[in-house]
């Protein structure tokens, strides 16, 4: 019989953006190739190591040849713990560690589960707009219908929920907060969460909030949406990671918290496409959440305040319009003279050998927009300044 497949990718996979940081990553790699001096400010990886007295515990952990096993599919009990103790002593919040909280193997993982888990197809996901693609790839491989909330500058990059359509959110199941924001570095206040869960339990919808860079901030601590409501009352669910707070991107660890029910769908998901983290990594992280106020982790924010005032105060000379963000390691800005952001980038890349992401990349309302990382010394911040100088725009 002659098969009727006509290729070998799932259609699925065309409904998908290319992915940005891919793309970012060939043409970084090919001025390398070619002998540049690249610097990238391009995909948002801590160039510190992690810190070591989480590396310490690692290294303990690592001979435990219990953990040499599959790892308990919920998670480690003293890493939820740890979880729980975070959130009580961070932000004032009770959560329970068996029915509450869900190791996940970093947070781009748990939300790309999560959709999976809670929404059925042709329903709809509310994603931000600008965004963290991971939240569209989710919803896309649910089958969701997608409806993309505009955010705006004179809005403060906060979503407008009144401009959500009433259709829209009579069908919504899911939708998207992420503050501080990946990639307007945005914060929002108290008050917009509780707006946001009372705005989603008046349309039955499950609140989720990505929470990564709740500990780089600035000036003063960052919310959780767990403090506007109660876990046991809203149908919601907040993604945590240790990413970004302790330089532990390759780590893949994070952890959910939530409604027991959401975070019984997402557990649900991932039993069957998961083993859960290497134990071992979960003790040392938990003994990073157990100290995620240490001396070396507010040390490392200080040295990314330190990066974005010389790349913000240097741009700013220039006549760019690129405020200082309040939190994340992001700095979000206007392009030089309205120039389309694609262009921007491009000429960045091929003129001064410094990767930059373009905001028209990721939304149709960010197209005089670019988002940089602060991800680099600050003798090299301060090259770059200097580089960018020399494009005449």
């Amino acid at each position: 019989m002659t098969s009727t497949h006509t290729t070998i990718r799932a259609q699925r996979l065309g409904k998908l953006p290319p992915y940005l940081f891919v793309e970012i990553d060939r043409k970084k790699r090919a001025k390398i190739a070619a002998g540049a001096n690249v610097i990238n400010l391009g995909v948002g990886d801590p160039d510190r190591p992690t810190m070591p007295f989480i590396v310490d515990a690692m290294e303990k952990a690592i001979r435990n040849q219990r953990y040499h096993q599959y790892p308990a599919n919920i998670g480690n009990a003293e890493f939820r713990k740890a979880a729980a103790r975070f959130m009580k002593r961070r932000f004032g919040v009770e959560a329970d560690r068996e029915t509450q909280i869900r190791t996940v193997i970093g947070s781009k993982e748990g939300i790309f589960h999560l959709p999976l888990g809670v929404v059925d197809p042709g329903e709809v996901v509310i994603i931000p707009d600008p965004n963290y693609p991971v939240y569209v790839a989710g919803a896309t491989f649910a089958d969701a219908e997608i409806f993309r909330l505009p955010l705006r500058a004179e809005h403060g990059w906060l979503p407008k929920l009144a401009e959500i359509p009433t259709d829209i959110a009579q069908r919504a199941k899911l939708m998207w907060a992420n503050f501080p924001g990946n990639p307007t570095a945005a914060v929002a206040p108290l008050s917009f969460y509780h707006d946001y869960v009372r705005f989603c339990a008046e349309h039955r919808i499950i609140a989720a909030s990505d929470n990564a860079y709740s500990e780089v901030y600035f000036n003063e601590p960052q919310p959780s949406m767990w403090q506007a409501t109660n876990l046991n009352e809203t149908l919601g669910i907040e993604f945590h990671s240790c990413s970004k707070t302790f330089n532990m991107t390759g780590w893949r660890i994070g952890f959910a918290v939530g409604h027991a029910e959401v975070i019984g769908a997402l557990a649900a998901v991932k039993g069957n496409a998961d083993s859960g983290q290497f134990e071992a990594i979960q003790d040392a992280a938990t003994v990073a959440l157990d100290n995620y106020d240490h001396p070396d982790v507010r040390a490392m924010v200080e040295v990314y305040r330190e990066r974005r005032d010389v790349f913000c105060e240097g741009v700013q000379q220039l006549g760019w319009d690129v405020p200082k963000p309040d939190a994340s390691f992001f700095v979000w800005g206007k392009t030089p003279r309205g120039v389309d952001s694609l262009e921007f980038a491009d000429r960045c890349l091929e003129e001064a050998d410094i990767v930059l992401v373009p905001g028209g990349a990721l939304s149709e309302h960010a197209k005089t927009y670019f988002r940089a990382a602060m991800t680099v010394e600050v003798d090299t911040m301060r090259e770059t300044v200097d580089r960018l100088a020399g494009i005449a725009w």
